[in-house]
């Protein structure tokens, strides 16, 4: 698939390239949702989070599997394109506690342009004890990202 000559000249800033965003499902679990511009791809096993405070605490999360690729720079690996969602569980947490969840990820453009590892980090805020939903999370108003 052949990319427009401003791609190639002009690959985007790895922010724009890999966008993170995550929202809270409940009291216990974090959505982390990285989106993906055409032409780019993400590692799957350079994909890692951490949580603060340090007494909160995140389970291992249990990544959905990518498509294999044959890399120029790390070899057969696993990638990701057009989105990604990853639940977090956490724990050691109080109703309406806030955090911020730190995703570190690396990735490419498909012109073979590799991006150094980056950090990005999104602060959350837990629903209160008295409106956490076990099914859906509360609506609050805010723009749906969801396709």
């Amino acid at each position: 698939m052949a990319l427009p000559i401003s791609a190639q000249v002009n690959p985007l800033p790895a922010e724009k390239a890999f966008r993170f965003s995550a929202r809270a499902l409940d009291g216990r679990n974090v959505e982390a949702r990285f989106t993906i511009a055409n032409g780019y791809y993400l590692y799957r096993d350079k994909i890692h989070f951490q949580v603060e405070p340090a007494s909160t605490r995140l389970t291992v999360p249990e990544l959905p599997s990518g498509k294999i690729k044959e890399d120029e720079f790390f070899g057969r690996v696993e990638t990701y394109r057009g989105s990604v969602v990853i639940t977090l569980a956490l724990q050691d947490v109080a109703p309406g506690q806030k955090l911020v969840l730190q995703a570190e990820s690396q990735g490419c453009a498909d012109v073979g342009i590799c991006y150094p590892p980056m950090v990005q980090r999104v602060t959350l805020a837990l629903p209160p004890a008295s409106s956490a939903a076990p099914s859906t999370p509360a609506d609050t108003g805010r723009k749906v990202w969801f396709d």
